[in-house]
């Protein structure tokens, strides 16, 4: 009872991870819940990781094709371009070294992380691939089927943001080798240019997908937050404690609560 007389919402204790750290209670509708793990330490790090490197690719990178300040003076009293390139390679760097980790984990993850759960192309994925776009054509969430995980279409969107990243890394590592002709990379990627039907449409193609990953993240931030929001899904909180608060009686079609690997709240 609070001190208005009203009966105090109820609360359960924090689910393992950051929130426990927090030492607070988190507020949750009456019911029987189950706190599943989903996403292991080593994803979530790549996955913060990898949103930063991007976040530092984009700015920098629009600043290399297009300088959009200046600092007044000479050129090497302030170093801003090759500040900028620097950080641009260095960001890079780090982003492939990441990729390469994930590319492990698609045989060292758990179910929700490896190669079956980024790319599905079994018959009945597939089928719940339209599914899942028919709802959100009709805006019918409550259709849809539930996946503790990503459902089918966002495997497909992920699918497909991890083949763009792979363009924009050999084309980006094709455009920085032009500045040593004699060095590995130069060398490692010389046959790039031929591909893609000259230097200039590397450019293009590497600036183009740029904006695409701008037009990505915007999209992956509000789906997320509206995921959280709408349906209390848990999308935002999982990818900082690792799981997601459901309730014990659902059934979802990648994972089966049976198991015993989930964790389940006390009774209220």
């Amino acid at each position: 009872m609070n001190a208005s007389g009203n009966e105090s919402p109820a609360r359960h204790p924090p689910a393992p991870g950051l929130l426990k750290s927090m030492r607070g209670n988190v507020m949750r509708e009456r019911g029987d819940f189950t706190w599943v793990y989903i996403w292991g330490a080593p994803l979530r790090a790549m996955h913060w990781i990898a949103a930063f490197c991007i976040i530092a690719l984009v700015v920098t990178g629009l600043y290399i094709g297009r300088p959009y300040f200046a600092s007044s003076g000479e050129a090497s009293a302030h170093f801003m371009m090759g500040r900028f390139r620097f950080i641009h390679f260095a960001a890079a760097a780090v982003i492939v070294m990441t990729g390469i980790v994930r590319i492990y984990w698609l045989w060292a993850g758990n179910e929700f992380e490896r190669f079956s759960a980024l790319f599905p192309i079994t018959m009945k994925n597939m089928k719940q691939t339209f599914v899942v776009m028919k709802t959100y054509m009709n805006f019918r969430s409550e259709d849809a089927p539930n996946f503790i995980g990503h459902h089918p279409l966002q495997q497909w969107s992920y699918t497909g943001v991890y083949l763009m990243m792979a363009v924009e890394v050999i084309t980006g590592f094709t455009l920085y080798g032009q500045s040593a002709p004699t060095g590995f990379i130069y060398h490692a990627t010389a046959f790039i240019p031929a591909i893609f039907g000259g230097l200039q449409i590397v450019r293009l193609v590497h600036h183009a997908i740029t904006w695409a990953f701008v037009i990505f993240v915007l999209m992956h931030i509000y789906l997320a937050v509206r995921s959280d929001y709408v349906e209390r899904a848990g999308v935002v909180s999982s990818i900082i404690t690792g799981g997601r608060t459901v309730p014990s009686d659902h059934t979802f079609e990648d994972f089966d609560m049976t198991k015993g690997k989930a964790r389940q709240w006390p009774h209220q």
